[in-house]
């Protein structure tokens, strides 16, 4: 039996086991999950960078409206006290009044301006609007570059002789307020001492009748029908115009 040898019954060669193989394969996992994981914080660094230029733009823009909402206020409280200051003891003598929130300057003696139902300005209001509107127009030269309009409106209160037909009541009084406020305008546009002024007075100012959409109202919530019939002269600033171009800017 000498130099007989066993079989060998298992291969001495060495093979990757199963473990060797799940090693290789979970490296190769690991490494793409590293870059998975490197592209995602990447993106969100972008997706940061973005936010916060967003949020840097928008700041900018509200502070820009903050400032504009300031200059307004500043503005607006500026030419309250320029026309106070100007036509303060007149008011009264004209039945007149100054509303500070809309700058706003009414006659209220719409019976003394005008006869029922007519258009016609009366020789009494002839004399008030000579003696205001030069002196109105003077007080706010220093402020047009702030200007968007001005307004002469025309109001009425609700009623319309002995129609009871609401419809017919509002737009009879339509044309009234129109025709009433044109008539103010075409009167001023007139006067000798407006007549360096008419260009600038087409580009910016318009007579506009409201009827009795704009009614006064008393303590207890009642139509003050006497009230409501008046004039008004309407500064409008620019200040919501340029608050709308940044809000375009930004989109």
């Amino acid at each position: 039996m000498s130099g007989f040898s066993p079989p060998q019954l298992f291969s001495t060669t060495t093979k990757p086991t199963l473990t060797s193989a799940n090693a290789i394969s979970d490296s190769g996992e690991e490494s793409s999950w590293v870059s998975v994981a490197d592209l995602m914080a990447a993106l969100m660094m972008v997706f940061l960078c973005i936010s916060v230029a967003m949020m840097r733009s928008v700041m900018v823009e509200r502070e820009k409206i903050r400032t504009i909402a300031m200059s307004y206020k500043e503005n607006q409280l500026a030419i309250y006290e320029s026309l106070t200051e100007e036509f303060g003891h007149d008011l009264p003598r004209w039945g007149a009044f100054i509303d500070r929130e809309t700058l706003t300057i009414a006659f209220n003696q719409s019976d003394t301006m005008f006869e029922t139902g007519k258009a016609q300005l009366s020789t009494a209001y002839q004399d008030v609007f000579t003696e205001f509107f030069p002196r109105y127009m003077k007080v706010l030269s220093p402020y047009t570059d702030s200007i968007e309009a001005l307004r002469i409106e025309g109001h009425t209160n609700s009623q319309w002789g002995t129609s009871d037909n609401v419809g017919d009541s509002y737009f009879n009084n339509l044309r009234l307020s129109q025709e009433r406020a044109r008539s103010v305008l075409k009167f001023v546009y007139s006067l000798s001492a407006m007549d360096n002024h008419h260009q600038w007075m087409m580009h910016n100012i318009a007579a506009v009748g409201y009827s009795s959409s704009r009614l006064i109202l008393n303590d207890d919530g009642s139509e003050n029908s006497e009230q409501s019939k008046r004039v008004a002269f309407r500064v409008i600033t620019n200040s919501e115009t340029k608050i709308h171009s940044i809000l375009e800017e930004s989109f």
